[in-house]
């Protein structure tokens, strides 16, 4: 043999010693796999309770090669490099989540080395506790896989077998067909087996009348799916009624994925807008749980256009009866054309405009509306009772110009759908969340918020420390004991579900 080869020879058994090592002693023992390799195995096999596919980590091959035996070395690669990729996708997921939200820049993937984690566990003897560290520490994801198990098992339930029948006809013409309570209806009987099934209906109900027990059931059902509880069955809550357990188990499915780059855990305080849901939560980090302090309706962007973005930015200021600087877009499709068939409603509104040199003009002009459009002007809201953003305005800087504020319009929470905003986000309680926010700064209680709100001049308050806000998009959770759904309004479900099954993954190994 060649010196030269020689040296290569011995450089590389030096360089692959330590992992022949650590394989030979980590997973296999005497030449036959030991105890760390059926634990891995097993683990591998369980990822689908974490909403993932064993297949990725060729679960299969390796439960046959733990029979087969092949060389100790190829099997401890083939190991080392499946518990890696299982542990990386549990961590951060299996898509780059720009893929279906454009803008949303998920955290850095620093701070959580797979093989470090892995060889740590490892040296312990206990494949789980790599696990453990990898998954999202929130009770959410985990009450999610409980709640994933159980529609998993439902999925061939017969009473989805068929699906519900038509509902009563009205009794109104022109009214919409539903069901009311004390009605007659075939699927009365379908109906309850399957609000027994998900834990709405406490005892079977064999009748085919809509009555009693039943009744509160589906109360229940539309309080779970964002739904009004009026306890009658019309056509959105049919719709929830019939999606299948299937159906639901994809959905917390796409969730758990979601919630590997949703970073809800970013200070000891934060404001979190799940925009599918139409609510705000504000919350506290407390010994690593969430601590849920406040939570209320909000109104977010319309799903049809003007969807408001999902991305993650520190609350810097409040501004206490703001002005409305109205969007250019805005302006140009709605305002202006408005003031034109309506100039009443420039002063009644009390708006004005505002020329690029700063000048305020309160007088309204078919001129200065032709400076708005030509971008020579723009047209703004002065503080009062009638200005779009309430009486307060809560502002996290971003790219998309999107903040929080109030609404004079209060009647549009009673809505169960709520995405009916340019994209800015209308919060329900403004006083509650200015307190949340202003904890840390005593002097502002309740009363002095609510002087500042009603003083009718702009003013703006920086606050002391900086608030995580988060715009988040999840239409399956758990809350208060209870998994809850909400129609997917942007389609980042099913967006995000074709880009999880057009991706390729290859083995990280061969056998």
């Amino acid at each position: 043999m060649k010196p030269r080869m020689q040296v290569w020879r011995l450089a590389c058994m030096l360089w692959l010693w330590p992992m022949l090592a650590w394989g030979q002693l980590g997973w296999v023992e005497q030449g036959r796999p030991g105890p760390l390799a059926h634990q891995a195995v097993t683990l591998l096999a369980d990822a689908a309770s974490h909403g993932l596919d064993p297949a990725d980590y060729g679960t299969a091959q390796l439960q046959q090669a733990l029979q087969t035996q092949p060389p100790p070395l190829q099997l401890a690669a083939a190991l080392d490099a499946a518990m890696q990729r299982y542990l990386q996708h549990l961590r951060f997921g299996r898509v780059d989540p720009r893929q279906v939200h454009q803008r949303f820049e998920p955290p850095a993937r620093t701070g959580f080395d797979t093989a470090a984690v892995l060889q740590a566990a490892m040296a312990a003897g206990d494949l789980s506790q790599a696990v453990t560290r990898a998954v999202p520490p929130l009770s959410v994801y985990e009450g999610l896989r409980a709640a994933l198990l159980s529609y998993r098992q439902w999925a061939g339930d017969a009473a989805w077998a068929q699906p519900l029948p038509a509902l009563p006809a009205a009794t109104k013409k022109g009214a919409p067909a539903k069901l009311v309570p004390g009605q007659t209806w075939a699927g009365v009987p379908q109906l309850a087996q399957r609000l027994l099934r998900v834990g709405d209906l406490g005892a079977p109900h064999e009748a085919e009348v809509y009555e009693g027990a039943l009744v509160a059931a589906v109360q229940a059902f539309q309080r779970r799916h964002g739904l009004a509880e009026d306890g009658e069955i019309g056509r959105a809550t049919l719709a929830a009624l019939q999606v299948t357990p299937a159906q639901r188990a994809r959905q917390i499915e796409l969730t758990l994925e979601r919630l590997r780059w949703t970073p809800l855990m970013q200070g000891p305080r934060m404001v979190l807008i799940n925009v599918p849901e139409f609510v705000l939560r504000a919350y506290e980090v407390q010994d690593g749980r969430i601590q849920v302090k406040l939570t209320m309706r909000v109104i977010v962007g319309r799903s049809r256009s003007n969807r408001t973005p999902l991305f993650s930015e520190p609350m810097r200021s409040i501004e206490f009866s703001p002005y409305w600087n109205v969007p250019a877009s805005i302006a140009r499709a709605e305002l202006v054309p408005q003031l034109r068939r309506k100039p009443g409603h420039f002063d009644a509104a009390g708006f004005e405009f505002v020329t690029a040199g700063g000048q305020v003009d309160k007088q309204l002009s078919q001129q200065r509306l032709d400076d708005v459009l030509a971008g020579r002007a723009r047209l703004r809201q002065r503080p009062g009772p009638q200005n779009a953003l309430g009486d307060i305005k809560f502002v996290f800087p971003n790219n998309d110009a999107i903040f929080l504020h109030h609404t004079p319009s209060v009647g549009l929470f009673a809505q169960d759908r709520r995405d009916l905003s340019h994209g800015c986000i209308r919060v329900q309680d403004p006083v509650a969340l200015a307190s949340f926010v202003l904890a840390r700064q005593p002097e502002w209680n309740e009363a002095r918020i609510r002087s500042a709100m009603s003083a009718g001049a702009s003013n703006t308050l920086r606050l002391q420390e900086p608030l995580p806000v988060l715009i988040a998009y999840g239409t399956a959770i758990v809350s208060q004991g209870e998994v809850r759904f909400f129609n997917d309004i942007y389609g980042y479900d099913a967006a995000l579900d074709q880009a999880l099954r057009k991706r390729r993954e290859v083995l990280p190994f061969t056998l």
